[in-house]
């Protein structure tokens, strides 16, 4: 069982089992959405995912066709992403968990958008764009 919460605490949630690896993504959208250089998401199934509190306190945002972000509308903290095209899957952002995590980055995405800022300095695979 993993725990977490936004940053003011109004939204908890509670993720049962393991998780997925952790995907790195440097697209530019990801990068405005979360004000950093990249974003760190691990996809859990929504079966899995329990929200303690603060449900009514998450705000999504469609921030292109059938994609959409939700974060806390107290805080601002980036939640989740979740597409359309996929259905029961949740991209939780990985900062959000409370208990150190035994998953690990799996691959980076998108990294032919990445910033010029920050380098990749890692022998994970990485992807000039999405990952199929």
């Amino acid at each position: 069982m993993y725990t977490g919460s936004c940053l003011c605490g109004g939204v908890a949630f509670e993720i049962d089992g393991e998780l997925e690896p952790i995907q790195v993504c440097h697209c530019q959208q990801c990068r405005k959405a979360q004000g950093t250089a990249l974003v760190t998401n691990i996809p859990v199934a929504t079966a899995q995912l329990r929200w303690v509190r603060g449900e009514d306190l998450l705000k999504g945002y469609e921030s292109t066709p059938g994609k959409q972000r939700v974060f806390c509308r107290e805080c601002g903290s980036p939640m989740f992403s979740r597409l359309e095209s996929l259905p029961g899957v949740v991209r939780i952002r990985a900062g959000l968990l409370n208990e150190p995590l035994a998953t690990r980055p799996a691959f980076h995405f998108y990294v032919d958008s990445a910033c010029n800022w920050w380098a990749i300095n890692d022998d994970l695979p990485q992807y000039p764009a999405g990952r199929s």
